[in-house]
């Protein structure tokens, strides 16, 4: 077929695993993203293309404060380019991809990088040290274009009983998931272990993973001192690992540039669609085991590329943790027995914050240059599964363009719960995680419970009693409760307690207390 000339296409990746903590040889993040896109011009086998750029888009650096990071990099590559900076949520590196593709397409842009760097391991060693870094100072400089809204993750009443972390609500998402597909809590925790021992097999052969260890489902699954329990029933090897420094870079062009450049067409890589919708806050989600933005956006992404998730040959699926994998895969219609991800995954290949995507791209791209005629599939996920987008990828270029979707009326049509702050009665407990510390303590359990009438009501407890009956091996969603108006969860209030035996022989029928400043959540290690 004859190529448009404006067609994105993808040309060169690099990726970065720093490893030095200190000295001379600590890189800041602009020094590991300079690097990443080095590598990315060496990959498209062609000269000078740095210095090409007329566009340089870079996702928000948690690491160190910068205004305008990409300014750095069109000096340093001596580039008459205009810059994008990004604010925070891990799926703005794929939502970069689809504006450049557009940008692209309608002829405002030639030659784009797209790349991200953490360096939060070195900075937080210096923290620790006490010592100074000799980073740039680029807070005052300000970007040609800001993109991106806020991340608001948190609606207020969740934050005022201290539920707001992603490392407390994504185990609730996966309780739910338990639930819904009626497996037990030993099936379940073995079928995360599984999952996850898969991801570390993957990482192992990944040059750029953090972690190339492999472990088993047993050792990933089981709570021990060196993998405590986080948020049940999350163990730390089911939580993304972000103590790393690293960087990613992707180089797009249209093919009109990539040829004059000469950069040969068996490195091309096409975006071939790709969509993009948010959700609201998760106290007024309908359920807590779907998630409608990832429906919406992953299954018009299929769509658009003119392909179903059977058509697709290699996923990279946001893996902060289990729930943000599974509940992708069943929106897009996909099974935990396909492999869901191309670099390890954030827990073993490294989660460095909103950059992690940037990374699943670059895999994805020589994934797909080993597998000629093949789509990929990259999701990402920002905030408490808030914001999400996915993109469909191939060797091959897409018959009708690369084609972009917003579906959020369809994410909007979805219908809502109430929620009530003040509920005090009978509630079903809805889904539930139990806090530990880095002891492996139990310190805090979290409930979504729903009223009689069906209304969301968060409920919390540090009753050791409660903890102990929620970490059993007894399913508890479905069970009666009791939510005072303060939002404390009695699971044997009164009396009589609601719980069935062998649960209500433990409870000894303890009564919450009503008073007592709670404990702060443990904290993921």
């Amino acid at each position: 077929m004859t190529l448009d000339p404006r067609t994105p296409v993808l040309v060169g990746v690099g990726q970065l695993t720093h490893r030095v903590d200190q000295g001379a040889d600590a890189l800041e993040p602009v020094a590991l993203l300079e690097e990443a896109a080095r590598r990315a011009e060496v990959d498209t086998g062609a000269e000078g293309v740095l210095a090409t750029l007329d566009s340089i888009r870079v996702v928000s650096i948690l690491s160190w404060r910068y205004g305008d990071p990409g300014r750095v990099l069109a000096e340093r590559f001596g580039a008459d380019a205009r810059t994008i900076y990004t604010t925070g949520g891990g799926q703005t590196p794929q939502a970069l991809v689809h504006r450049t593709a557009e940008d692209v397409l309608a002829g405002r842009a030639d030659c784009v990088l797209i790349g991200g760097a953490e360096a939060w391991r070195t900075r937080q060693g210096a923290r620790r040290d006490g010592r100074a870094l000799p980073w740039s100072d680029q807070r005052d400089a300000v970007p040609d274009d800001l993109v991106g809204g806020d991340l608001a993750m948190n609606h207020p009443d969740e934050l005022a009983l201290g539920i707001g972390l992603p490392v407390q609500v994504y185990p609730l998402f996966d309780v739910a998931l338990r639930a819904a597909e009626g497996v037990s809590v030993a099936d379940h925790q073995a079928r995360l272990g599984a999952l996850y021992a898969r991801f570390s097999e993957l990482a192992a052969a990944n040059p750029y993973a953090w972690n190339r260890e492999v472990y088993t489902a047993h050792e990933i699954a089981t709570a021990t001192p060196q993998n405590g329990m986080v948020g049940f029933p999350y163990t730390k090897r089911m939580n993304s690992y972000e103590m790393l420094d690293q960087a990613a870079a992707v180089l797009c062009c249209s093919v009109e540039r990539a040829e004059a450049l000469g950069i040969a067409s068996d490195r091309w890589v096409f975006p071939h669609s790709g969509a993009e919708a948010k959700d609201t806050y998760v106290s007024f989600r309908g359920s807590l085991e779907r998630s409608p933005a990832m429906v919406a956006a992953g299954r018009s992404a299929l769509a658009l590329a003119d392909t179903e998730a059977d058509g697709v040959a290699h996923f990279d699926l946001y893996s902060c943790f289990p729930s943000a994998v599974r509940l992708a895969a069943r929106a897009i219609g996909v099974g935990d027995e396909r492999d869901l991800t191309v670099t390890g995954g954030m827990s073993f290949a490294g989660g460095p914050w909103n950059n992690y995507v940037t990374h699943s791209i670059a895999a994805m791209v020589e994934v797909l240059r080993d597998h000629p005629g093949e789509f990929g599939l990259v999701s990402a996920n920002g905030g408490l599964a808030s914001k999400e987008a996915f993109g469909v990828y191939g060797t091959h270029p897409p018959p009708a363009g690369f084609r972009r979707a917003h579906p959020q009326e369809e994410v909007d049509a979805v219908p809502r719960r109430e929620l009530s702050t003040d509920h005090d009665g009978p509630v079903t407990l809805e889904t539930y995680t139990v806090m530990h510390d880095r002891d492996g303590a139990p310190t805090l359990a979290i409930a979504a419970t729903l009223t009689p009438a069906g209304v969301r009501a968060w409920a919390i407890s540090d009753d050791v009693a409660v903890m102990a009956i929620l970490l059993d091996d007894t399913e508890h969603v479905g069970d009666e409760a009791h939510r005072t108006a303060e939002g404390r969860l009695d699971l044997c209030a009164g009396s009589g307690c609601s719980l069935p035996r062998p649960a209500a022989a433990r409870c000894n029928q303890n009564q919450l207390s009503r008073s007592g400043a709670l404990r702060s959540p443990g904290r993921g290690r």
